[in-house]
């Protein structure tokens, strides 16, 4: 299981990275809006929704809405309450992993699914259009996969205190601990090479993405777990499904998108 994990990581990392560098914002917008919807439809089916015309309906609801804030990418205010919004969803969603763990109706599910990729998109395609945004934009994508690689071996290898045991019971505060070390070595590399601009404030912002995306993994197993699946799909040998590939960067994006924008607001 991990050598095909790897071999399919190997596979999609030249192209994710060629992508992020080379492409356009409009070409990069349209191929994570055609993952969006695939996404969308895998929420679709942890949602336990079995009507096909409902989930060809939220599909094109998550077009509509992408198309629209794409017409809207350079309006600030739009920008801003998109991620205020995600962050209000994801502060809920450390509650309901945590504590309440309610099974919601499958509307309700589908409302979730829209506050966890809609707002991921639009901070993605606002992050890649910014000064210097590709370069952004993989600097958040190296962190949240140091955080992911540092949790996975350092879990295996000392995981000892399940973090939720109900939600997904292979992750440990060690794993924790583990993606935090990683997430400040790559931070501080950032602050001395990549983003020196950003100051120390980077350090903070990286942490604070790198813990908060640990909630966007929580609440897709939570979800898998309520429908009985182990993986939301099975696009990627080895990983999955989209969702199974994008749910700790859609809490991420969000918040490094709002980090920095608060650090440039405050300047």
């Amino acid at each position: 299981m991990l050598k095909q994990r790897v071999i399919t990581a190997l596979t999609l990392l030249p192209l994710v990275v060629l992508l992020v560098l080379l492409a356009s914002t409009w070409l990069l917008a349209l191929v994570a809006g055609l993952m969006a919807l695939v996404a969308s439809w895998e929420w679709a089916n942890l949602s336990g929704e079995n009507s096909t015309l409902l989930k060809i309906s939220n599909a094109v609801l998550v077009a509509v809405l992408l198309y629209l804030f794409w017409l809207a990418r350079q309006d600030a205010l739009v920008l801003w309450v998109v991620a205020l919004t995600s962050l209000a969803w994801w502060l809920f969603a450390i509650i309901w992993v945590s504590w309440w763990r309610r099974q919601f109706h499958s509307r309700v599910k589908f409302v979730c699914g829209m506050l966890t990729l809609i707002p991921a998109w639009v901070a993605l395609v606002a992050l890649h259009s910014s000064h210097r945004g590709a370069v952004k934009l993989l600097f958040l994508l190296v962190v949240i996969w140091a955080a992911d690689t540092g949790a996975y071996f350092v879990g295996r290898a000392f995981g000892k205190h399940k973090l939720a045991p109900e939600v997904s019971p292979g992750k440990t505060w060690e794993g924790v601990a583990g993606g935090t070390l990683a997430v400040l070595l790559v931070s501080f590399f950032g602050v001395w090479l990549v983003l020196p601009a950003s100051g120390y404030l980077l350090i903070l912002i990286c942490l604070l993405t790198g813990w908060l995306s640990i909630v966007g993994d929580l609440s897709e197993s939570l979800f898998k777990r309520q429908a009985g699946v182990k993986d939301s799909g099975r696009l990627f040998p080895g990983h999955g499904g989209v969702l199974d590939r994008v749910d700790s960067l859609t809490a991420a994006l969000p918040a490094f998108w709002l980090g920095l924008a608060l650090q440039e607001w405050l300047r």
